[in-house]
């Protein structure tokens, strides 16, 4: 199943994807919901790069919510940024997640597309996805909105 959600955000593409780039995004949009755990390697690097990541997921940053693959890429646009986090875990087959921006009058267009895939689980974790996306684009268009000071958001 796929989700597919898109937001203006008021920045330059340049400073999104200077962002997009560091663990410290992931972190900031994903919280107070999900907490990323790095576990191989033990500490997040400054900024992704292409490879796999081990997590332990903790929702609401403190249940245990099992472990997930992130898998980067950086497949090439005509126009933009994309990357990919072709991410897998025991129980999700498939967190095939694709973040496009591309430059748009004043700003940028920021689109997550996922598309999911756990068996009979599959529409539950949908749900859970629809919810967790639309959460981190609020988080996003509020760190924009104060200038990218992570604290203040």
């Amino acid at each position: 199943m796929i989700v597919d959600i898109s937001t203006m955000l008021t920045c330059s593409i340049d400073e999104a994807v200077s962002h997009l780039k560091t663990p410290r995004l992931l972190e900031f949009v994903a919280s107070p919901l999900v907490r990323f755990v790095p576990v191989r390697p033990p500490v997040f690097p400054e900024g992704w790069s292409t490879g796999e990541y081990s997590v332990a997921l903790r929702l609401f940053g403190v249940v245990p919510f099992g472990k997930q693959a992130i898998v980067i890429s950086m497949p090439p646009t005509e126009t933009g940024f994309s990357v990919r986090d072709a991410g897998y875990s025991a129980l999700i087959t498939t967190w095939d997640h694709l973040i496009t921006i591309t430059p748009q009058g004043n700003g940028c267009l920021y689109r997550d597309r996922v598309d999911v895939r756990a068996g009979m689980l599959t529409p539950f974790v949908w749900l859970f996805a629809q919810l967790f996306y639309r959460h981190r684009q609020r988080r996003w268009r509020a760190l924009v909105a104060r200038n990218f000071a992570y604290d203040a958001a």
